[in-house]
């Protein structure tokens, strides 16, 4: 069985730096998703790589608000990679939207309703589709250097989306949102726990601060050494899920490998 990779989205920011990362650390086969500039968005990926062949990279048009792009993206895949001989051993959807409301009157229905669809609702609908992708309990897994030895879906949270780290209050739509998103995780890998027993596993994803659109409003709040670059938070995501054992499975790690509790 051969395995490959789906990295959801990539045009930038952390999944950018995760496609890019595994096109230099490893030889899988590579699915890289974008809304819209797909050529543009392979050229990224592709910079300072000479010579990567042509089958191993597929840039795919995908919207998480858009299930039918979901569902296409999914055929797609079906045709790359037909089941009885490939299966997905790396899975990361690392959507992520945030509207900082300060105080309930900052509650925007609009803006909290696309959080949602965004951070919770989209990962939600991206394993309904790739779930038939990831190995069963038959499944003979390949030996890969540098990558875990389970297959993992992978899902992006925070740190505030813990209700038990929840301490300073403010972020209701996106706090709810990532609690969401953990909730989710643990309900997949109890799927995954008898769809394919030790097989695969899913877990979340805490990031730390990084420089990306998302945060760029608070990092003059930050500490220059807890601020990092998407290249360093990828190279980190990525030790971490290569240092994840069956016992780790169903919960969300910093990127220090440090579980976040629910």
């Amino acid at each position: 069985m051969q395995p490959w990779a789906l990295i959801s989205p990539t045009s930038r920011g952390i999944g950018l730096e995760v496609a890019r990362r595994l096109l230099k650390t490893t030889e899988i086969p590579i699915v890289a998703t974008a809304r819209k500039d797909l050529d543009k968005t392979r050229e990224q990926l592709l910079t300072g790589f000479d010579n990567v062949k042509e089958d191993r990279l597929h840039v795919l048009k995908l919207d998480v608000l858009d299930e039918s792009s979901i569902a296409e993206a999914a055929t797609t895949c079906s045709q790359l990679f037909p089941k009885k001989d490939n299966y997905l051993h790396l899975g990361f959807v690392l959507t992520g939207l945030l509207f900082p409301e300060k105080s309930p009157t900052k509650i925007d229905y609009n803006e909290a309703l696309l959080t949602f669809q965004t951070n919770t609702l989209g990962p939600l609908m991206m394993l309904k589709h790739f779930d038939s992708f990831l190995p069963r309990k038959s499944t003979a897994l390949a030996s890969l250097q540098d990558l875990p030895n389970q297959a993992v879906w992978a899902t992006m949270s925070a740190r505030v989306g813990s209700i038990s780290d929840n301490r300073l209050g403010g972020w209701y739509s996106y706090r709810a949102s990532k609690a969401g998103v953990n909730q989710i995780t643990k309900t997949f890998d109890n799927h995954l726990r008898i769809k394919s027993d030790d097989k695969a596993i899913a877990i979340a994803l805490h990031p730390g601060t990084v420089k990306t659109g998302l945060s760029h409003e608070f990092w003059g709040n930050v500490q220059e050494d807890k601020l990092f670059s998407a290249e360093f938070s990828a190279e980190k995501l990525l030790d971490v899920i290569r240092s994840r054992r069956l016992e780790d499975r169903g919960k969300c790690w910093d990127w220090k490998g440090e579980e976040v509790p629910p």
